[in-house]
């Protein structure tokens, strides 16, 4: 199994002292993640240190993506508005699931059109809370979005017009698979924000094992993809679900 790494919740304003010690680590194992961008964010939870923050932030993002990185537009200002888990519930919230077609359109575009004020172009979206319903998908396909970082699948899929590009369902489950040499695709998510110092000491273990195999974000996107039916979405939104109501009975 192949697994890339991603990278939330990417800000102006996010805790960059975190983010440049994970960095570190990435560039130390050449491991190239794909990032999540906020176009305007306005959630205070995602706020930082400024400490070793860039002076321009958008030539830094840039610049990451010269060296290789791959990026995402990350929602839109990473405020949740409805208590919907939409087409993948892993959690009961969202900022677009739940939300009218023409708005999620209008919210999708400006977030778009502010990360191209910058230089800033991609066609791969990242859902705030991994919640996104049917009219999200429309808005991101008439946006001329191509490709979601989300799901439960051994390899990308698509899944009414979108390729949509899976995540772990389980971290552990995901390494047990690549140390055993199984096929398949996978994507582990940081956070880096919320990351604890003795967290860095665990991904550098991780990423220093010679039996799993870290690879680029770009080279999961040239995966093969397969077509998903009714059935395997039914199948991937009842592990999400799953998941969601074990980790709430858990955290009671």
């Amino acid at each position: 199994m192949k697994i890339a790494v991603r990278l939330d919740d990417i800000t102006p304003d996010m805790d960059w002292p975190k983010f440049l010690r994970f960095k570190a680590l990435l560039d130390k194992y050449n491991i190239k993640p794909l990032i999540g961008i906020v176009p305007e964010n306005k959630d205070d939870v995602l706020k930082g240190s400024d400490e070793g923050a860039p002076e321009d932030y958008y030539s830094y993002i840039k610049g990451l993506e010269a060296d290789g990185w791959t990026l995402s537009m990350h929602g839109y200002q990473h405020v949740y508005s409805t208590k919907k888990g939409g087409l993948f519930p892993l959690n009961n919230f969202s900022e677009f699931a739940g939300v009218e077609y023409e708005k999620q359109l209008q919210m999708i575009t400006d977030g778009k059109e502010i990360l191209r004020s910058h230089g800033i172009e991609t066609d791969i979206f990242m859902a705030p809370g991994h919640s996104y319903d049917r009219n999200t998908v429309k808005a991101l396909l008439n946006s001329g979005f191509t490709t979601l970082t989300d799901g439960f699948a051994k390899t990308p899929v698509i899944y009414r017009g979108m390729k949509i590009v899976p995540i772990s369902f389980k971290m552990s489950r995901t390494f047990k698979n690549a140390m055993a040499q199984k096929e398949g695709y996978s994507t582990i998510i940081i956070h880096t924000g919320m990351l604890k110092d003795e967290e860095f000491d665990k991904y550098d273990n991780i990423f220093n094992k010679e039996n799993i195999d870290f690879v680029s974000y770009s080279e999961l996107l040239k995966a093969p993809t397969k077509a998903r039916g009714e059935m395997g979405h039914i199948k991937e939104y009842w592990m999400a679900k799953f998941k969601y109501i074990v980790r709430t009975l858990i955290s009671r």
